[in-house]
This record gives C-alpha cells, structure tokens and sequence, in this order.
C-alpha cells in the first residue's frame, strides 16, 4: 500500500525513498549499484517459482507436466487441489510484496514500479527453472495491492465479476491486464507531476498488459473455440482430463515423450523401449 506514502505528509519519502531521501547527493557508481538491488535482486525473487516447489516437495513431481502447463495458481488448484493453492498463492504475492518493498527503500515510488515488474518476468521467465513458469497474474495482483490500492480494488471487482459471470480465469485476467494502464493514466495525473520520471510506470503498465495478453492467447483461442476449461474452486480432475491432448504413438528406439496434459501419476513409469 506504498501509495498512502504519496500523501501530503509523506509525499517527499514516498516519492524518493529511504535512500534517495536521506542521501541527496549519491555519487553514479552508487546509484548503478542500487540498480542491481532493485532490478536483479526483485528478478531472482521472482524467479522463486511457488508452484513448482509445491509440486516437487509435497507431490514429488512437475506441475508444468500436467493440465495446461502452466506454472501457477489456476493449474496448480485444478490438479492438487486448494491447499497447495493456497500455499502458491501466499508465496507468489509476499515474494512480489518484497520485491516492491526493496525498490522502494533504493528511490521511491519510481524504482517499486521497476522492481515489481522484474519479479514480475521473473516469475514468468524463472532463471532456475529453465525460463519456463507462470503467468504473472498473482505478481500483477500484488503489484497493484502494492503501487496503487484504488486501481486495484477497482480491476478486483471487474475481475471478481467477469469470473462470476464467464468462470474463465483467463478472461478475466487478460480483460483487467488491459485496463489496467488505461486506469493508470486516468486516475494518476497528479502523481505524474509528483514522481519523476513516472512516464516509466505508464510503459510498464503498458508492458505488463502485452505481456500477459501473449502468455494467455492460447487461453483466448480456446475461449473463442469454446474448448477452454471452466475455473472451480477445487481440485477437477475432470477439467485436467479435457486439457490432455490426443495421445500419439512414441518414436521407436526413443524414449516416450512427457504428455503435458497429463494428471498425476500418468507419466510415471515409461522407460525406453529396447
């Protein structure tokens, strides 16, 4: 909630930081040093990917091989359930949480935008995980908790509606992802004259959107063509099955490849044919 920092009491903090507040004068070596802390630092944060952790230490196996293989809170709900939902839900917000809160200790408001979105990709592109995770959605939900309560409580109530309306999660994410930097612009004029350099937070708003439009034009396509998944709040082996593609028969002497809309248990046990 870093902008109730942005008001008439705490304007000069919120908008520079606790560094950028107490050390005016900070040399350039400096400040590039700080760059790392707010870019790379939020980055590895993200890369801390919740639901492939609950699917290795409590399953003993890769969430990204089964139902629509994706790293995140809707698949990891439709296969194992709502507590390791709740798990990936709780994990992906507080690592987004830090990392915002990082940026902001370096320059202010500025630098907890640019600091949410590196854990944003970070949390899309996991660098320990071979660059494949989710989609960014629980990331963004944080960052505008975060950066901007009123924009958020707004898309909230639009997201909750649509969801209740369609039950497609993915509608609802991408419909609120692209409002969000038309809410942006509308709704912070007087923040654009307050923090320097705030065009940077219109672009990434901007980023934000396309990015998660392309994670989810797969998902738009089969909302077009009527096969997408429905969202339930409970495990849906149901909705995983309708997710698994056509089975096709292995390349001889070749070991048989995963299939990514598998449920659980499913891959297990496929050695090479001889």
């Amino acid at each position: 909630m870093l902008y109730f920092f942005l008001s008439p009491h705490f304007s000069e903090l919120g908008a520079e930081g606790l560094v950028g507040y107490f050390w005016k004068d900070i040399p350039v070596a400096a400040s590039l040093l700080l760059a790392f802390v707010y870019i790379l630092v939020p980055y590895l944060l993200g890369s801390v990917n919740t639901a492939i952790i609950v699917s290795d230490k409590f399953y003993h196996d890769d969430i990204r091989n089964y139902g629509s293989g994706n790293a995140g809170f809707t698949n990891i709900m439709r296969i194992y359930g709502r507590r390791a939902a709740i798990v990936t839900f709780v994990g992906d917000f507080l690592k987004t949480v830090l990392a915002i809160m990082i940026g902001w200790c370096c320059f202010g408001y500025l630098t907890a935008y640019i600091a949410g979105f590196a854990c944003f990709l970070g949390h899309i592109f996991p660098v320990y995980y071979r660059f494949r995770g989710g989609k960014g959605i629980l990331c963004l939900t944080a960052m505008l908790f975060m950066l901007d309560w009123r924009i958020f409580l707004v898309l909230l109530a639009i997201f909750l509606l649509v969801v209740a309306m369609t039950k497609y999660i993915s509608f609802g994410s991408v419909l609120c992802s692209v409002l969000y930097p038309l809410l942006f612009n509308r709704m912070n004029k007087v923040l654009l004259t307050l923090v320097p350099h705030m065009y940077l937070c219109q672009l990434i708003a901007v980023a934000v959107a396309v990015i998660v439009v392309i994670k989810h034009w797969g998902n738009l396509k089969r909302i077009f063509n009527g096969t997408e998944s429905k969202f339930r709040f409970k495990k849906s082996r149901e909705t995983a099955e309708e997710e698994t593609p056509a089975p096709t028969a292995p390349d001889t002497e070749k070991e048989q490849k995963i299939n990514y809309g598998a449920l659980p248990g499913q891959n297990a046990g496929k050695k090479k044919k001889k």
